[in-house]
């Protein structure tokens, strides 16, 4: 038989952190015995156990109400689930309504968008990955609502390299950010990834020891980031509470008249391209840029931070590309003075 904790048994040194990842789902369900239950699953002493939820309350992870012999504990303004889930058979629906949804209070169409990247996200983990098991954790801030979904499997470059024959991983990211992108166009179209990135105000996908990261403020900029992951994939995902964003807006938005649910339009972050030393100057770079862009009726290429860009790769894209799909409208947009310029020459010249 286990031996029952001394009276005076301390809290382990990394309980806090362990504790946080728990104790809002522990709450809602021991309202009225959480000292109770934190002293049994700790293992700890009850005056532990209560200095711990002192603390908690401290820092806003819980609520204390009802008087003080008879305390009663609701979540605070910090919540958080973090789960664990094999793959194997694994539905993306269930954890969210089962083990997330009910614990956050969230502004209906904050609601609305999460439970769209927590599903579309644990099912890429589900569909595509190759791995075995995924965690999942969801916190809520009084600014945001943050989702970390993290799998164990080959890694979304790799999946993609394998898949389209790319052997450049940053060409296997301005594919992502083009959208319509699937390692299983059988049963997939491509749209969970990128929309995903389209409601968040920050998301961070690290794979294959590579970072990709955007912000709000540059909305459908991809940047390289500092990768963090060594194994699987992990995205990261931040949406403002009082965002103005609706889901519906957002699936709009790309269809051609924005009025429709048709992925008709994208947006082609060229900077993501481009590095030091490594200009947009050849026909073979605009080739690849150019990859797929048929599936779009319209298509704006974003030159947002580039200074100039090669006659050989202007005249490719916009000349030559524009000439054997006159059903795509390529929209050049963010142009440097140079950039400009060079647009209008090749779009001047005679047709390929």
């Amino acid at each position: 038989m286990p031996r029952a904790p001394s009276p005076h048994a301390a809290l382990p040194r990394t309980s806090l952190s362990e504790v946080t990842a728990w104790i809002t789902a522990a709450t809602q369900r021991h309202p009225d015995r959480l000292p109770q239950h934190l002293a049994e699953r700790l293992g700890c002493s009850p005056t532990s156990a209560r200095r711990l939820l002192r603390r908690l309350v401290d820092l806003q992870w819980l609520q204390r109400v009802g008087t003080s012999r008879k305390p009663h504990f609701q979540p605070g303004a910090l919540r958080q689930v973090v789960q664990r889930y094999p793959l194997a058979g694994l539905q993306e629906d269930r954890p969210w309504a089962e083990d997330f949804a009910p614990h956050f209070e969230l502004p209906d169409a904050v609601a609305r968008m999460a439970q769209h990247a927590f599903t579309e996200l644990l099912n890429n983990a589900i569909d595509h990955s190759g791995g075995s098991q995924v965690t999942v954790s969801m916190r809520q801030t009084p600014l945001q609502l943050q989702l970390l979904v993290s799998d164990d499997g080959r890694g979304i470059f790799d999946a993609i390299g394998e898949t389209f024959q790319i052997d450049d991983p940053v060409q296997a990211m301005l594919e992502l950010a083009k959208g319509k992108l699937s390692t299983r166009p059988d049963g997939h179209n491509g749209r969970g990834l990128f929309f995903t990135s389209r409601i968040a105000d920050i998301i961070d996908l690290h794979a294959n020891n590579l970072a990709f990261q955007q912000r709000d403020w540059q909305r459908e900029q991809w940047q390289r980031g500092r990768p963090a992951c060594r194994q699987g994939s992990s995205v990261y995902v931040a949406i403002c509470l009082d965002t103005e964003r609706t889901l519906d807006a957002v699936l709009r938005r790309y269809s051609l008249d924005g009025a429709g649910y048709d992925f008709d339009r994208t947006v082609v972050p060229l900077r993501l391209v481009t590095g030091p030393q490594l200009a947009l100057a050849s026909r073979a770079q605009a080739r690849r840029v150019a990859a797929r862009l048929q599936r779009f009726r319209r298509v704006e290429l974003d030159f947002d931070g580039l200074a100039e860009v090669g006659h050989g790769f202007a005249d490719e894209l916009l000349r030559v590309f524009q000439h054997q799909h006159p059903e795509v409208e390529l929209v050049p947009v963010n142009m440097a003075p140079p950039i400009a310029a060079m647009v209008e020459s090749v779009q001047a010249a005679e047709p390929a």
